[in-house]
């Protein structure tokens, strides 16, 4: 079962090890996967797209 899993943004921070502010930085610069609005002023990230972000920062420090 491919089941798609929303996270807030302490777990994003937790998981990528990357502040607030950076992150909100990166996204801006489209170098950091979207939030995605869940009512009001709540965002939440696709947990599969921090996933491989994280995965392709690690291919890229790995190939340097």
């Amino acid at each position: 079962m491919n089941t798609k899993r929303l996270i807030r943004r302490k777990e994003v921070e937790q998981l990528t090890g990357l502040g607030r502010s950076c992150i909100y930085a990166r996204m801006s610069r489209n170098e950091f996967p979207k939030a995605i609005p869940i009512g009001g002023r709540l965002v939440a990230w696709d947990e599969s797209e921090i996933q491989q972000w994280i995965s392709d920062r690690i291919e890229a420090a790995q190939a340097a």
